[in-house]
């Protein structure tokens, strides 16, 4: 089917009536959001079935191809205004609209566009559901989503509801309920909703990826992946965030709030959802000492935030089990003192890899047990697209122009995505599990399987050669 064409159905404007409730408990303001009752964050984890249609699966549906990619960016905070610069700087690619309830931050991205030469964006900063009118745009190829996570669900859907592919931030959405709406939506309307994780496009996640894909590692059992990243200071800032929406997420939920930096790599390493699946999450916590510890000896008394209860836990550490018995361990923890880490860990019966520092012992590479060079093996297994850029631009090591260069690329020569909606809500379902997991003392927690069967199917994903 041409993905220009919808098939029938209710209408947009239905369609946001009738899921109005689920979208309102989680707070749609793309500034500082709503309150989330507790009760709705205790239903966060509850299971949900499949919609009782199933469409044509969306795995392995190519872009129709497009000489140019028309976008338009949601939220122009910290995230959004970074990942501008980079849209500015790739081929092929114009910024057609802009969308943040803050004017001030929308006018700015404007003159950068103007500034890097090209023509004015729309602007769409009248109020915090603006978005719906950008979404409804005819001239729109893709999305892009850097707003407060609760609102990722709703933005999202606007997207799909009009006809658009759409990218999201990490989290793509808060409940199971919202993650099964998106990949009902993205079959329906044959628009792809991608999770925007840049972490799947490091040069040491991808050098291990082809590695693993190789056997170096030998037949694949355990991985790991994390976020350890003390943000105690940027969660109390009253300029770094539009508002404490991040930080009031730990007065909300008690696992892991953020799992998809760590999750998205090793599920490619293990081919979840492309011959493996996310079957079981249990999860634990510690309790919630670090962020009122911090809050007494660095904010001033009456200070708003000192009516907050933190109940997010310190450091949550889940442990995924796959259907082919493989295990992944999942680690949180951005309130207390740490380094920066993702863990990013891969075993076999070969040999192991671990970063942070990057290391690795293989047969029969290395038979001392003393890890050897992982930039030993830079040369013959880099990654293409770290060959193609040996320095790219922009933050995060260069891991986030990767993303959407090779985000571009693919819709203009009309190649499938590296991931989709599948991947998307299963990177994310560990946000309510987790939490309903610790709620019930680490009892398992079941992982949907969003792709209907179509798991079993081995396919390509972020290992897809080079186009020609």
């Amino acid at each position: 089917m041409n993905e220009e064409a919808l098939d029938s159905g209710p209408s947009r404007r239905a369609v946001l009536r009738t899921t109005a409730a689920a979208a309102g408990t989680a707070g749609l303001g793309l500034g500082a959001p709503g309150s989330v009752p507790a009760a709705a964050a205790d239903r966060a984890g509850e299971a949900a079935p499949a919609p009782a249609v199933r469409r044509t699966t969306m795995a392995g549906v190519p872009f129709t191809r497009r000489g140019r990619v028309r976008v338009a960016v949601v939220g122009l905070g910290n995230r959004g205004a970074v990942m501008t610069d980079l849209f500015l700087v790739l081929p092929g690619v114009r910024i057609v609209a802009v969308c943040d309830p803050v004017r001030g931050k929308a006018e700015k991205a404007v003159r950068k566009v103007v500034k890097a030469g090209r023509p004015a964006p729309a602007v769409y900063a009248n109020g915090e559901d603006d978005y719906e009118n950008l979404c409804a745009r005819g001239d729109v190829d893709l999305v892009y989503v850097a707003t407060p996570w609760e609102s990722h669900f709703a933005i999202a859907r606007a997207a799909l509801l009009n006809g658009k592919h759409v990218g999201v931030e990490c989290p793509l959405a808060m409940r199971i309920d919202e993650l099964w709406q998106l990949v009902d939506l993205s079959e329906r309307t044959r628009r792809h909703c991608m999770q925007l994780e840049n972490c799947c496009y490091g040069r040491n996640e991808l050098r291990v990826l082809r590695m693993a894909r190789a056997g170096r590692f030998g037949e694949l059992l355990h991985a790991a992946g994390a976020y350890h990243h003390d943000l105690r200071a940027l969660m109390f800032s009253p300029t770094y965030y539009e508002g404490p929406w991040r930080r009031q997420w730990h007065t909300r939920l008690r696992g892991d709030v953020y799992p998809t930096h760590g999750l998205g790599p090793v599920a490619g390493y293990l081919d979840l959802n492309r011959g493996d699946r996310a079957v079981s999450i249990s999860s634990f916590g510690t309790p919630a000492r670090g962020l009122a510890e911090y809050r007494a000896a660095h904010t001033p008394p009456g200070d708003p935030s000192r009516q907050e209860t933190y109940v997010g836990s310190d450091r949550t550490i889940s442990v995924v089990q796959t259907a082919k018995g493989r295990v992944i361990r999942l680690e949180h923890d951005v309130s207390t003192p740490h380094p920066y880490s993702r863990v990013n860990s891969l075993g076999g019966t070969r040999g192991v890899f671990e970063d942070y520092p990057a290391r690795i012992y293989l047969e029969p590479d290395h038979e001392d047990e003393q890890w050897g060079d992982f930039g030993a093996y830079a040369k013959q297994y880099d990654h293409w697209l770290w060959k193609e850029h040996a320095n790219p631009p922009g933050g995060h090591g260069g891991m986030d122009y990767m993303m959407l260069y090779r985000l571009v690329q693919c819709m203009r020569l009309g190649l499938v995505p590296d991931f989709d909606v599948y991947d998307g809500a299963t990177w994310s379902a560990p946000v309510p599990l987790s939490h309903a997991s610790i709620r019930a003392q680490g009892v398992p927690q079941q992982i949907p399987d969003f792709t209907r069967g179509e798991w079993r199917r081995a396919r390509p994903g972020m290992d897809s050669p080079k186009p020609a």
